[in-house]
């Protein structure tokens, strides 16, 4: 279990005005596009990192969480499991508060690396599942 149900509760109620979504492009078809919505219909800031920079949900882009030129609250991760350490890496350089790993990313050493410099986090949920069921 990659983050109980009260670390969930807080990421969700607590920590995060501000997501930053890592892999969220305009495309309409990717998961990361629907969470976003999702996301910003519970109230969450979304701002969207991609390579691209594109502007989504009415966000501006960046191409990475250093190039955000205000404080991230929450990382939520939608990159290959491979991929992901490195944004772990530089979730926990920009100061964030939690990372969200989204389903099926998976990198236990990483999970590790951000729970030892303090954030919460979460690994291989979808905050689009949980905010439902917070009720």
């Amino acid at each position: 279990m990659y983050g109980d149900a009260a670390t969930v509760r807080r990421i969700l109620t607590e920590l995060g005005g501000t997501w930053a979504v890592v892999g969220l492009s305009a495309n309409q078809r990717r998961a990361a596009y629907g969470v976003a919505d999702v996301l910003q219909r519970h109230g969450k800031r979304v701002v969207p990192v991609h390579p691209k920079a594109e502007t989504v949900h009415g966000e501006p882009g960046y191409p990475t969480l250093a190039a955000i030129p205000f404080p991230v609250d929450v990382v939520d991760v939608f990159v290959r499991g491979e991929l992901a350490g490195a944004v772990v890496d530089e979730a926990i350089g920009i100061g964030a508060k939690a990372l969200w790993l989204q389903l099926g990313v998976i990198d236990e050493a990483a999970y590790e690396r951000a729970r030892a410099a303090g954030l919460a986090i979460v690994m291989d949920k979808c905050p689009a599942i949980e905010l439902p069921r917070l009720g």
